[in-house]
């Protein structure tokens, strides 16, 4: 017997494939439905003043001066994340649980203990945000775009078109730019997202006449949703601001890292700062995980006979 990637009690280990093809299939669709929230929170963590526009106020201000597709910009990209980030993590999460079971140890049918859910996150987290990051820079620059001047916006036409300028104007390398806050951020928001996800839906079978169901999934998810926003707020300010970063007319950077990116802003703008776009964010996270988790469920049992 084996648990899969959202804590059900399978008789044998699904085959890699469905954990990646399910997670990546989830993802899109919630990625969708949550995209013009996900522009939002760029836009605020974006701003370097002191106090940003509230989260209506900036998508009020992108509506009246952009338009409303303008809350779209970045979509293909964020399908193209959705589908290599949050498919990979899926997929290597399922891998890392098989590989902590200990049935001789845990018991054939047994949960995981909640640490060894929170290193498989972790972990799986990590590696998602390494294949992701190309797509991931290219979804924050689209979306980033229309608060430039217009001299200084890029254009891309969609995902595929900004890594190919990317790659061909700033050298391959630059797609992996602000790798090091994906990466972070992945590991503490997987972690949070699938490790609780698991332990408040066990939580929930075991406490409570309710079986698994959507009325279950959708109270873990929003467990899930709730931690992960509290916990990534600041290295997911740190990210879109170095994803997004150009030099200055001495071709310098205004960050060299992650906790540079934190310390300069806590220092200019205060300890709240690292907070814009919290409101955002969970109100992002929330249903993006009440969706995801939902939709993931729905694909394993359809892949499940496959």
């Amino acid at each position: 017997m084996s648990t899969n990637a959202v804590g059900q009690v399978q008789p044998s280990g699904p085959a890699a494939w469905k954990g990646f093809a399910s997670g990546s299939l989830g993802a899109m669709m919630s990625g969708a439905v949550t995209h013009p929230i996900d522009l939002v929170k760029v836009r605020m963590q974006l701003h370097g003043g002191a106090k940003a526009p509230g989260m209506f106020a900036t998508g009020a201000h992108v509506l009246r001066q952009e338009g409303v597709f303008a809350l779209y910009k970045g979509l293909s990209a964020s399908l193209m994340r959705q589908a290599s980030f949050i498919g990979t993590k899926f997929g290597a999460y399922d891998v890392l649980k098989r590989a902590l079971r200990e049935p001789e140890v845990d018991g054939a049918d047994a949960k995981l203990p909640f640490w060894k859910m929170t290193l498989c996150g972790i972990g799986a987290g990590a590696i998602g945000a390494a294949v992701g990051n190309p797509a991931d820079l290219a979804m924050v620059r689209m979306q980033a775009d229309g608060r430039l001047p217009a001299e200084l916006r890029r254009n891309y036409r969609n995902g595929m078109d900004a890594l190919i300028r990317v790659t061909r104007e700033e050298g391959p390398a630059a797609l992996w730019r602000g790798c090091a806050p994906t990466v972070n951020r992945a590991m503490i928001v997987t972690a949070s997202q699938m490790a609780v996800y698991d332990q408040a839906k066990h939580y929930i079978l075991d406490h409570t006449s309710m079986e698994d169901g959507l009325m279950t999934q959708t109270g873990a998810s929003f467990a899930a949703g709730v931690v992960a926003a509290l916990t990534s707020n600041p290295i997911d300010l740190a990210k879109s601001r170095l994803m997004s970063m150009k030099a200055d007319e001495q071709g310098k950077m205004p960050y060299t890292g992650t906790f540079d990116c934190i310390a300069k802003t806590v220092r200019r703008e205060g300890i709240s700062a690292v907070y814009k776009g919290l409101v955002p964010t969970t109100a992002r996270q929330v249903p993006l995980n009440m969706v995801r988790f939902v939709s993931v469920e729905y694909f394993r049992r359809v892949l499940e006979p496959l």
